[in-house]
């Protein structure tokens, strides 16, 4: 490539590239947008709409410029219209997430000549990854925290999500912790509204918290929503940690990339991401539309530095076929996964591991079926399952903890229901 011609649409494609082991790698889903092109064309209007491409020539284009910048499409499967793009490290800014995000997808959803674009998967290299932060914490140093060792974590979100005062926050909290959990979290919609204003709701927790650890003997977690404007995010988690807080909450997707890697550089404790809003990227129907899956979503929040991640159960009632949670907790929790047709390979390089967490749906004759599909590294997290209870709060709680121990213990949940009457009743209730 030696003239301006050559960096059109039509140059990128380049089946005999070998990936470099710096370049940035991403499979996509491509549909042209009508017969007038070729899945080759469209794709290859892909990868150069979001680097060095345009629509035209143009003079100021050199050999220099293109030497070090030309993405390659390097691999297109037709019958599945998947293609995979090697992206030059030296297209992206290290260490900030929002321009990499920008210089990939920032113009190519908007692109005439694509029916559907789906962002399926990422490698990511160890350049890249090392420019970010990765988890404070990660499995261990969350499990260490919370001296819990051979057994998920049990966590709760009060309920209702909405419409507590903080006194009946903090009382939802106490029963659910003093009944069994290890965690309890806000739900993604509560910061700090006028009828559960954020610092009150926080000193009235988090004394029960300590209440709730003194009379069980057991390491407790409040994680509260600090959701808000950056500098407001600040100040908030700032109050946490002066205050003795254990552990905040982010809605990563609305709040932003930029703010969670402000709130990583910025904080000490553990970081839960809530993933509100993640279906409006990664909830394709019918191989139709256009958005991001939630393995990428979920890759980038390992890399920018998150604790705990919410990837679903595929048998609450969120979406998220198995194949995908399944998919979503490897990348999250191992070093290395393994390229296949469908996916490509991940190398953490020391990168800590992201602790899963089960929710959506969930209640206590769910626990055998989510164990033995996620295993134990996981937080199993129960909202209407805990405070649905017939008994309530505190019974909710235990019956959770319950079905855990008689997992752990190889014992039916039927069986141990013999001996613990709030485990029978959540059965009863939830047939």
């Amino acid at each position: 490539m030696t003239n301006s011609k050559a960096y059109k649409y039509k140059s990128f494609v380049n089946l005999k590239y070998k990936p470099k082991k710096t370049d940035l790698i991403c499979q996509f889903k491509v549909i042209p947008k009508s017969k007038k092109y070729t899945l080759e064309e469209t794709a290859s209007i892909v990868a150069g709409e979001s680097s060095i491409g345009t629509w035209t020539e143009v003079k100021t284009m050199n050999p220099r410029i293109g030497k070090k910048l030309t993405p390659n499409v390097f691999y297109i499967d037709k019958k599945n219209s998947r293609v995979r793009i090697a992206y030059p490290i030296d297209l992206f800014e290290l260490g900030n997430l929002p321009e990499v995000l920008s210089s990939v997808a920032g113009n190519i959803y908007g692109m005439k000549s694509v029916k559907t674009l789906f962002w399926e998967d990422v490698s990511i290299p160890k350049k890249m990854l090392k420019s970010f932060k990765g988890p404070r914490y990660g499995i261990k140093g969350i499990r260490k925290k919370l001296k819990v060792k051979n057994r998920p974590l049990i966590g709760t979100i009060i309920k209702p999500k909405i419409g507590l005062n903080p006194k009946e926050h903090a009382k939802v909290a106490y029963n659910s912790w003093v009944g069994g959990c290890d965690i309890v979290k806000d739900d993604e919609n509560l910061t700090s509204q006028n009828f559960n204003e954020f610092k009150k709701r926080f000193l009235l927790t988090i004394k029960a918290c300590e209440k709730a650890e003194k009379e069980t003997g057991e390491k407790k977690a409040y994680l509260i929503n600090c959701t808000a404007e950056v500098e407001e995010m600040k100040k908030r988690i700032k109050f946490v940690e002066d205050n003795g807080g254990n552990y905040i909450m982010l809605d990563i997707i609305t709040l932003g990339w930029a703010g969670l890697q402000t709130a990583r550089n910025f904080t000490k404790l553990p970081i839960h991401a809530h993933r509100a809003g993640h279906a409006m990227f990664d909830r394709l129907e019918e191989g139709k539309g256009f958005g991001m899956s939630m393995e990428v979503i979920s890759q980038l929040a390992r890399m920018v530095g998150i604790d705990t991640l919410h990837i679903g159960t595929a048998y609450g009632k969120m979406s998220g076929e198995k194949d995908e949670v399944l998919h979503i907790e490897e990348e999250m929790e191992s070093n290395l996964t393994k390229k296949t047709k469908e996916y490509l390979s991940q190398k953490w390089y020391g990168v800590k591991p992201v602790l899963s967490v089960a929710s959506g749906g969930v209640y206590p004759g769910l626990v055998p079926k989510i164990m033995k599909f996620m295993g134990n590294d996981i937080v199993i997290q129960a909202g209407g399952g805990v405070h649905g209870h017939p008994s309530g709060t505190l019974s909710g709680a235990k019956a959770m903890r319950q079905a855990v121990d008689a997992v752990t213990e190889k014992i039916s949940l039927r069986e141990y229901a013999k001996t613990h009457v709030e485990l029978e009743e959540a059965l009863e209730t939830w047939k």
